[in-house]
């Protein structure tokens, strides 16, 4: 068992002075103006070299089984929805300001539906979030885009004249990196490329890639200076490797991280989904012990969990206001129910094994 868990004391916070600020960094806030939304309840980590400070939990692009909680179908997962639909509309609406509300002050947007749902959200208000964009239909996942400069610029510039917008905050291309998928050098040079000239242009503030392998993304930070955030899976139950890991590269070469699949795609809670049964109170803890233990990581940015309730927001809202380390019943307990996370795997979402070790 780690020391820092079996040794954590009931008023213990973990935090790194150099990467945050608010109540947890025992450090005054020297200028809180600078913050976007600032919330004296939430805690702000340093992007990186970016040096934007970010909400130490911000909001998921995904909506996973919204439709189990708003009465209407609105197609499996996330995509297929009816942006129009009213009751799809409120939710977003009601989740968005909420967040607002406790200071959280970053969303990330990885799809075109996506996008599209969160630009229309934060219509009239986005001075009081940042806006991370990837139309992943238009990026290095799929033939032509991939394979062009100017087809991936003629994309980019696409999604954002039909999400409305001027700029975004940071362009993260989704790479095509998984499951033993690799990109070559070529297209790996088009993405750095696009990313430059989105950022010269003003386009897009700050830069980054996402990508679902750890190994290939190390060696991509050490490589292009250019990349100032990644996102890329980091579960309840990641820890870092002790040796040659990509926490290395980011501390080294000072890149923001925002991690992805906090909740191991839903499998960390029983019955998923039944919001209203006996195991809401039960899963509203094992959300609040996920993000406690990954926060104690100070190389982490944020966990970018997909909320679709103000409940959510608020139970993950109160996770990042408790202690850091687990004390010893608690680990004990952490330890049982990530077990139970890793065996509730689906089928497709296997690899996530990849990531206990980072």
């Amino acid at each position: 068992m780690p020391k820092e868990h079996a040794g954590a004391k009931a008023g213990d916070r973990r935090s790194n002075h150099d990467r945050t600020f608010g109540f947890t960094s025992g450090a005054p806030v020297k200028d809180r103006s600078k913050i976007l939304n600032y919330n004296e309840n939430m805690e702000y980590r340093r992007l990186g070299k970016t040096d934007l400070m970010i909400s130490a939990v911000c909001l998921g692009g995904h909506w996973k089984l919204v439709n189990r909680i708003i009465g209407a179908k609105v197609g499996d997962g996330w995509q297929g929805v009816n942006l129009d639909q009213p009751e799809f509309v409120k939710n977003r609406d009601e989740v968005v300001s909420r967040c607002i509300e406790l200071g959280i002050n970053y969303v990330d947007a990885c799809s075109g539906t996506e996008i599209m749902a969160y630009s229309r959200a934060l219509r009239g208000r986005r001075e009081k979030m940042y806006l991370g964009f990837s139309w992943y239909e238009y990026e290095m996942r799929f033939h032509p885009w991939r394979d062009s400069y100017e087809k991936m610029m003629e994309g980019f510039d696409i999604g954002m004249k039909q999400a409305q917008l001027d700029y975004v905050d940071l362009w993260r291309i989704s790479m095509e990196v998984d499951t033993g998928k690799n990109q070559t050098e070529k297209e790996v040079e088009i993405a750095i490329k696009c990313l430059e000239a989105a950022k010269k242009s003003g386009k897009a503030r700050f830069v980054g890639l996402s990508s679902h392998d750890r190994v290939w993304l190390k060696k991509a930070i050490e490589t292009y200076p250019q990349i100032e955030v990644i996102l890329t899976p980091y579960t309840a139950a990641s820890k870092e490797m002790p040796k040659d890991s990509l926490f290395d590269a980011v501390r080294k070469c000072d890149v923001g991280v925002l991690g992805i699949k906090p909740f191991a795609s839903n499998s960390l809670f029983k019955n998923p989904g039944v919001y209203d049964g006996p195991d809401g109170e039960e899963n509203d803890k094992r959300a609040r012990m996920a993000i406690r233990n990954i926060l104690a990581n100070p190389a982490i940015t944020a966990p970018m969990p997909g909320l679709i309730s103000v409940h959510q927001v608020d139970n993950v809202v109160q996770a990042v206001k408790e202690r850091r380390q687990l004390d010893l019943a608690e680990w004990q307990e952490f330890q049982k129910v990530t077990g139970e996370m890793w065996a509730s795997l689906p089928p497709d979402y296997q690899w996530l094994r990849n990531w206990e070790y980072v």
